[in-house]
């Protein structure tokens, strides 16, 4: 079965998220992805969340498709088997991927393109000097957490909170993954390698200008102050339903309005208040200032039903509206997280067991949809790359075991 990648392979060095979603995302399209760790295994081996036997869950979710080695790169053979899998010859191969430290030593793209002149390696770096950085700090100084949580007195000292979601991470991921095939078009177009470098801290503060908000803080006298769940500039809270549950209604066009008027029945409620405070609902940021007002007739409209009448209610209009899930609520009732969702498989995880596993979001149109691969024990592929790859005869691989640079399967405790 053909994948759209096929052909390509990515020697991954790397640890945390975006990295390794880098190299996954990839995998994922039909790259052959090899990373390397210690023998012991690298700094998410043990990473939560995870299972109840101490598994953990977050180094396979991001590892899925790779192959493994496991291999102890402070000896000069270790470091000697790494160089010769970047830099080995062939069309589809020198390409290196990695957030770590790569300013000097064997590692570096200087002493690695000595094999490999035109050697492709993207590097991901904290900040653009080189100096650490991780999602968490990139984040607050980026100043989105003084724009979540619930609203404050703008006379009090505003109280910054934390999202739980490493989005720079996963904007990084995928800008990685399009570094690396930009780079290999051009050496195939101009027969040229380089070394390609991103800032996680770059990432976020392009999209901080990217949505306006560098330029809002130069022109705007006034700083903005946190809108609890009120979208901002537009119309959208949460509310509670009769059932405890709650849900999220949101407007952004001319059409959303209209339905969510005629749905609820609140049309004529909305235009009363449009009226008395002398707005036009038509233009989104008055819907916005309004907010409050808004949200009075709607709150006791949900407050009246049930998570499932309302469904009822908004089912085949342009409401935009969905539920808020907790993530076993999300698992057990959502179909866009199952099977149905030709995304996911149920896949068994050595060590760990059965599961839905998703595979690329992206749907190809000549090709038939991938379905997930399982990721792999450390060091699952450590005879096969030395042997298949690197051309290692047995003598030669049993010598690199015998003398601790190589290891792996580990053995994981049964199920």
């Amino acid at each position: 079965m053909f994948k759209i990648l096929e052909g390509m392979r990515i020697v991954e060095a790397s640890a945390f998220v975006a990295a390794p979603l880098g190299g996954m995302t990839l995998g994922q399209m039909g790259a052959d992805v090899i990373r390397f760790d210690p023998l012991e295994g690298g700094l998410d081996a043990h990473r939560w969340p995870i299972t109840d036997k101490k598994q953990s869950l977050y180094w396979p979710g991001l590892n899925k498709g790779k192959r493994s080695l496991a291999v102890d790169t402070r000896r000069p053979e270790g470091r000697e088997i790494i160089r010769n899998l970047i830099t080995a010859p062939g069309e589809g191969k020198g390409m290196f991927l990695t957030n770590f430290p790569t300013s000097g030593g064997w590692m570096s793209y200087d002493s690695l393109k000595q094999y490999r002149k035109d050697l492709i390696m993207v590097n991901l770096l904290g900040n653009p000097d080189g100096s650490s950085a991780v999602d968490y700090t990139v984040n607050c100084a980026a100043g989105f957490p003084y724009l979540t949580g619930d609203r404050e007195d703008e006379s009090r000292t505003p109280h910054p909170v934390n999202h739980v979601l490493p989005a720079w991470d996963a904007i990084a991921g995928i800008n990685l993954a399009m570094a690396m095939l930009a780079a290999e078009r051009h050496r195939r177009l101009k027969g040229e390698g380089q070394l390609v470098k991103i800032a996680l801290s770059d990432i976020a503060f392009a999209m901080t200008g990217n949505l306006g908000y560098i330029q809002e803080a130069q022109l705007n006298k006034t700083e903005r102050h946190a809108q609890g769940n009120y979208l901002y500039g537009a119309y959208g809270c949460d509310f509670d339903t009769s059932d405890r549950r709650q849900i999220y209604i949101v407007v952004v066009t001319n059409r959303m309005w209209s339905e969510l008027g005629k749905a609820t029945g609140l049309a004529e409620t909305f235009q009363a208040i449009e009226s008395r405070l002398g707005l036009d609902f038509r233009h989104e940021g008055d819907r916005f200032i309004a907010s409050d007002e808004i949200s009075v007739p709607l709150k006791a409209w949900c407050g009246g039903r049930t998570l499932a009448e309302i469904d009822q209610c908004f089912s085949g209009t342009g409401v935009c509206w969905g539920p808020y899930q907790t993530f076993k609520q999300m698992v057990r009732d959502d179909p866009r997280v199952s099977t149905v969702n030709p995304m996911f498989s149920t896949l068994e995880q050595p060590g760990i067991g059965s599961y839905l596993v998703p595979g690329s979001p992206i749907e190809f149109g000549a090709l038939e949809r991938q379905p997930p691969r399982r990721a792999p024990i450390l060091g699952e592929h450590t005879d096969e790359i030395l042997s298949q790859d690197l051309g290692m005869s047995d003598s030669e691989i049993a010598k690199l075991r015998d003398t601790g640079v190589v290891a792996g399967p580990v053995e994981l405790e049964a199920i």
